[in-house]
């Protein structure tokens, strides 16, 4: 949709004190009042254009996506895609105002199909008269199918532009009909350099610097873990403080609680997690494989769960180069259930070691996936019969047992005789690498090789 020249409105949040201008029946576009003195300090420092915002050069730096975006006159509908407190209602706001829309704001969680349907027509009705509407949606995420398809024709005919902001992966969270009609747009943390950006800010606001030393300081930002507003809230408190002397790192820390892990058992973050573990321990990097296993755990993850998946790592990625890796993870699991946590977690951190630092070898796990493919491809094919047991007199006279040589009275221990089905070629599925102890066990394939060549030729 072309950007419109008519006079720009910038709505606050939903549920916002700033004075409010009705727009709609039911739906309002809030134009914020002059900060006030006692309004949170996070509100006080929203920005109040796009080039005050911090940390997302990449979309509104001079060459990001929607600076050209704006540029042409064109916004599309977004989906804005980010973790808590990184800006993604206040890009929506001036993204609005920018393009000369009026801003309407919906909240997943408190809004159904009904506040929907009163906001497309309301917009329908603006759009008669040569206006436009940005309507902002947050958590769209926990809107159903249905619900995120009753926007389809909307955004399709330009009644609105959409700007749905959610904290969950769009391939997972929204349909693809909606998916396909948005572009959707990736918001970073706020790194180390765009919250040192609010620390100065919140200084001028204040008129005075935060009490704490410089290491104090490193230590706030890291606190707030990328969450703007998490941080302007600890600001706050310590600005209230009395003090004459500036806290060290240990005096802030008692002083404020960290914000917890941004991690969710069910959700992305812990299949994320779970990847950074797995491929750590596969490209044979303990420390980092520890420092996601301790992640995980800090997040709340049960310690189940990765014993577990480490017991599948042992047979998957270590497999027959380190045939102890199993029965350890079977080990490292049973610890932990007699012991329980922490004590237990002591053990599975173990595991993430010998993990990590055992030979690899997937030749097992890819020999089972080939042979998985031959079985369903060979069907119902009879052992050869020389390799049946004749506990009858008719088997036997059918030919059951025939024939078959019993290894351990060859001279080498290995008869080398045929056990595939009759009419299958045989063929070679497990293939040991050079790594660990599967160097043994390919010497033994190729001796067994020879001597199976030699006794059939």
């Amino acid at each position: 949709m072309a950007a419109r020249q008519t006079t720009p409105t910038v709505g606050d949040d939903l549920f916002g004190q700033g004075a409010s201008t009705p727009m709609f029946d039911g739906v309002e576009a809030q134009r914020p009042a002059r900060p006030a003195p006692n309004q949170p300090l996070a509100d006080r420092l929203r920005p109040q254009k796009l080039d005050d915002v911090v940390g997302q050069a990449h979309l509104l730096g001079p060459d990001g996506t929607l600076t050209r975006m704006l540029e042409r006159g064109s916004l599309a509908s977004l989906i804005l895609w980010g973790g808590p407190g990184v800006g993604k209602t206040t890009i929506a706001r001036l993204l609005a105002e920018a393009s000369g829309l009026k801003f309407v704001q919906l909240s997943a969680v408190f809004s159904g199909v009904a506040d929907l349907k009163k906001a497309f027509e309301n917009a329908r009705r603006l759009a008669e008269t040569g206006g436009g509407t940005l309507l902002f949606v947050d958590e769209i995420h926990r809107f159903n199918r249905a619900q995120q398809d009753g926007f389809l024709p909307v955004v399709e005919n330009g009644t609105i532009v959409l700007v749905g902001a959610t904290t969950e992966n769009p391939s997972f969270a929204l349909n693809s009909a909606l998916l396909s009609r948005c572009q959707v747009m990736v918001l970073n943390r706020l790194d180390d350099a765009a919250t040192e950006a609010l620390l100065v800010r919140a200084e001028e606001e204040s008129g005075r610097p935060l009490p704490l030393t410089e290491e104090a300081r490193a230590t706030l930002r890291a606190m707030a873990d990328g969450d703007g507003r998490y941080l302007l809230n600890m600001v706050e408190q310590l600005l209230s403080l009395k003090t004459d002397k500036p806290l060290d790192a240990q005096a802030l820390s008692r002083l404020l609680a960290k914000r917890a892990v941004l991690y969710d058992r069910d959700r992305e973050e812990h299949y994320n997690l779970i990847s950074a573990l797995h491929k750590s321990m596969r490209g044979s990097d303990p420390d980092a494989a520890l420092y996601w296993f301790a992640r995980m755990l800090e997040g709340g993850e049960d310690p189940r769960y990765l014993a577990r998946r480490m017991t599948r790592f042992a047979a998957e990625d270590v497999g027959m180069a380190d045939p102890h890796a199993l029965p350890l993870a079977i080990a490292a699991w049973e610890t932990y259930e007699r012991l329980g946590s922490p004590e237990g977690e002591l053990a599975l951190a173990q595991l993430v070691v010998h993990l990590a630092t055992a030979p690899k070898s997937n030749a097992v796990y890819k020999a089972y996936n080939t042979v998985r493919r031959a079985a369903k491809a060979t069907g119902s094919l009879m052992p050869p019969a020389h390799i049946l047991n004749a506990p009858t007199r008719l088997m036997q006279d059918i030919g059951y047992g025939k024939g078959y040589e019993y290894d351990h009275d060859t001279e080498e221990g290995f008869s080398g005789q045929n056990y595939f089905p009759d009419g299958m070629p045989r063929q070679t599925f497990y293939k040991p690498t050079g790594k660990g102890f599967e160097r043994e066990v390919r010497h033994r394939l190729e001796t067994w090789a020879r001597l199976r060549d030699r006794r059939q030729s």
